[in-house]
């Protein structure tokens, strides 16, 4: 029985071995996945002993993301021939559903902008052939902004480049890592528009698009 017992707990000691391996083989693949936040998180943390390292490596990589998102939509719209304002105006009509099309003074405030601001950005886009401007089909009195085949066409290429791009990112996780990173950032925005809201209740929460109106 004794032979056992000691059979057990060697094979005890032979598990907790082989995980401690793992776990410091583990350790060694992070290390050598290092990024610029572990190195500016090592240099603060040394400065300020009041400093949370794990929250500061969460919102420094989170600034960087976002400055790398910014960045790669920007890229993408100039390699599409499209101003961000113009992307905005096809955006708003393209979220409201066949038949994409909306009154001024509806997409004025969608865009939170002024009847005369509009005004002066819907000339260009119509001249380009991406939005057009008509009478309304039952009352002649009113106009509606349509987009075109043509704004139709130049919205689906910049939103197919840019989720190219975006997948491309995201290439790194595996579909169970994206599913978790999803859940938690859900639930970091559901406190931020929480907090949000608490502050100012007449503040709407923010109308968002996927990632295309920022």
């Amino acid at each position: 029985m004794e032979d056992v017992k000691a059979g057990e707990a060697r094979a005890g000691e032979a598990r907790a071995g082989e995980a401690r391996a793992g776990e410091a083989k583990s350790a060694r693949g992070q290390a050598s996945a290092a990024d610029s936040v572990d190195r500016h998180v090592a240099v603060w943390a040394k400065e300020l002993d009041w400093m949370d390292p794990v929250k500061e490596e969460i919102f420094v990589r989170l600034a960087i993301l976002a400055r790398h998102a910014a960045q790669a939509r920007r890229d993408v719209l100039d390699s599409d021939g499209l101003q961000h304002w113009q992307f905005k105006v096809l955006l708003m009509l393209r979220r409201l559903g066949p038949p994409y099309a909306a009154s001024p003074s509806q997409l004025a405030d969608m865009l939170g902008l002024t009847r005369g601001a509009l005004s002066a950005r819907l000339g260009p886009l119509e001249e380009e052939g991406l939005i057009a401007r008509t009478h309304h089909t039952t009352d002649r009195r009113r106009v509606e902004v349509r987009i075109t085949d043509a704004g139709y066409a130049a919205f689906e290429q910049h939103a197919v480049s840019e989720d190219r791009g975006e997948n491309a990112l995201l290439a790194v996780l595996t579909p169970a890592e994206k599913r978790t990173l999803a859940d938690l950032l859900r639930k970091l925005v559901v406190a931020a528009e929480a907090a949000a809201s608490a502050s100012d209740p007449s503040r709407p929460s923010p109308r968002r698009s996927r990632s295309r109106e920022s």
